[in-house]
């Protein structure tokens, strides 16, 4: 059977060859030390755990509306009012299979055929890819330390052409940790409403930030499309739990699509989800935070002592983008070699673009702290001997 060309034009992620190397290297027993992967190591916190088996044996298993769990809408609105002083309605709010179910609905429901969608480079491949499904036309600016890697005004307005419908960013981002300041994003606000255009926010990040208080572009606009996610902050990846927050007048639009797309998100996950507010569990939450901190500053030390260059400081999630040009010309073939003779994964760079992406690679610094120390030790070696 002959794939789509769309299929075919999908490029898929390094960083998936990287892990299936690595476990491949694992079966014959060697010890890879991951920092490729962008998931939490800490387990789902047992209250949200022992929600979701309560909800499996009280027969929670049925559809839920399409667009969640009444329950857990409330649930999310409450935490924009608590947490970040906000005033979200709960029909602003769609309950989605994961991050990647909002960002398909927000595309989905704003894009046409050929229509431009602005979005930084470096960034996440999944964003140019599901604009491209759509057949639109995702347009890589290239950003770099000068801006923290983030979009600005400015660079919206210069890369502006008469097909540009959207503008999408991530606050926090991946691949660089780095945070959108409040004021520059009042400037792109304005910049988009002008424009009669679509702002769409990816903050899955949101509360994963370590020198400021976490913020939302909710409290700028209500005429901005916000995607959420239960997975990282909250440490539910495998449960594919997230969540949408949207101008009202496109509720009927998002409902009609989740309808088609998905039915409902998994019912016994919504109800885990629950209990993610629950007082203890943002607890444990918060303490699992201030261990990622720790371990971001230890790294970042680390990397510059064997020569990396950290251009922007990560001000969240849990990734360090590092240029790694003045240890090998090329990060692809240098993530390549690290994992064969050094047991350590990385991300190479040109998973999340082509703005100079074979000087960077990307750790993430999802695995325990002596794990980190053992993966440095191991590439200090490898660069000794080289």
């Amino acid at each position: 059977m002959i794939p789509s060309r769309r299929a075919d034009e999908i490029q898929p992620f390094q960083v998936m060859d990287v892990l299936a190397r690595a476990r491949e290297m694992e079966a014959r027993g060697v010890g890879v030390i991951h920092m490729e992967i962008g998931e939490p190591d800490f387990s789902t916190p047992q209250g949200i755990v022992e929600a979701g088996i309560d909800a499996l044996k009280c027969g929670h298993t049925h559809y839920t509306p399409a667009l969640g769990l009444p329950d857990l809408r409330g649930a999310i609105s409450r935490y924009y009012s608590t947490h970040f002083g906000l005033q979200i309605s709960s029909h602003r709010i769609a309950v989605t299979p994961g991050s990647s179910g909002a960002l398909q609905l927000a595309l989905s429901a704003t894009l046409d055929p050929g229509d431009e969608v602005l979005m930084a480079d470096p960034g996440y491949p999944c964003n140019r890819h599901f604009v491209h499904l759509l057949a639109g036309q995702p347009t890589g600016i290239a950003v770099d330390e000068t801006s923290q890697y983030q979009l600005t005004a400015a660079l919206i307005e210069k890369n502006w052409s008469a097909k540009t419908k959207a503008v999408l960013l991530a606050s926090p981002s991946n691949p660089t940790g780095t945070c959108c300041p409040k004021s520059e994003l009042e400037r792109i606000v304005d910049v988009v409403t002008k424009r009669n255009a679509v702002l769409i926010v990816d903050e899955i990040y949101q509360s994963l930030v370590y020198d400021t208080e976490p913020e939302s572009i909710l409290s700028v606009t209500d005429n901005v499309i916000v995607v959420n996610s239960f997975s990282k902050y909250f440490g539910m990846t495998g449960w594919r739990v997230g969540w949408l927050v949207m101008p009202g007048s496109l509720n009927k639009s998002i409902d009609k699509l989740a309808q088609n797309f998905f039915l409902a998100t998994n019912t016994p996950a919504q109800y885990a989800a629950l209990a993610a507010f629950e007082e203890s569990t943002l607890q444990e939450l918060e303490r699992r935070r201030l261990v990622f901190q720790d371990r971001r500053d230890y790294l970042i030390c680390a990397l510059k002592e064997l020569g990396f260059v950290i251009p922007s400081h990560p001000q969240g999630a849990f990734y360090l983008y590092a240029k790694s040009s003045s240890l090998h010309q090329d990060s692809h073939e240098f993530v390549n070699d690290l994992l064969e003779k050094a047991a350590v994964a990385l991300t190479p760079g040109n998973d999340f673009g082509s703005n100079n992406a074979q000087d960077y690679v990307r750790f993430a610094y999802t695995t325990e702290q002596s794990r980190l120390e053992q993966g440095i030790e191991r590439i200090r070696e490898y660069l000794s001997d080289r």
